[in-house]
């Protein structure tokens, strides 16, 4: 059966289809920039990366239930298990400044966090942070 598509309508259809995914990623990646502001404390935003980091009160992380800030049992972000898989500024999983990271593709590993001293240094900024916002927070849920 021939093909009643000739070279011009199929250079057309391609063309067409770039544009349609340079468009998706655009917009794509304006979505990405409106998940967190990185002009305001990153650890203090929603999603947050693992236990014991969200910076809202009285929520849901994934099903469980929490009372307050700082005592949600998992993360609310995106799962993924290696460095630069993150798909948005702060939710990186360790490095020098564990769910701090800049932008997309900047996390330096896994989320939920694997490394406990990520974790401790992740919380310990995360408390800094409240502290200096003068909000109110509980104490972290211990590792399952």
């Amino acid at each position: 059966m021939k093909s009643s598509i000739g070279r011009r309508d199929f250079n057309k259809l391609a063309v067409a289809a770039l544009g349609g995914l340079v468009a998706g990623t655009r917009v794509a990646d304006a979505a990405d920039s409106k998940k967190k502001d990185t002009t305001k404390p990153l650890l203090l935003q929603e999603p947050h990366v693992c236990r014991g980091l969200n910076p809202n009160c009285k929520g849901e992380a994934k099903g469980k239930k929490h009372d307050c800030a700082g005592q949600s049992n998992c993360a609310t972000a995106a799962d993924h298990t290696c460095g630069g898989a993150n798909d948005c500024a702060g939710l990186g999983g360790c490095g020098e400044t564990p769910g701090e990271n800049t932008c997309k593709g900047k996390g330096g590993c896994a989320v939920p966090f694997v490394h406990d001293a990520g974790w401790d240094k992740a919380r310990k900024a995360f408390e800094k942070a409240m502290d200096k916002e003068k909000k109110k927070y509980g104490p972290a849920p211990k590792k399952a």
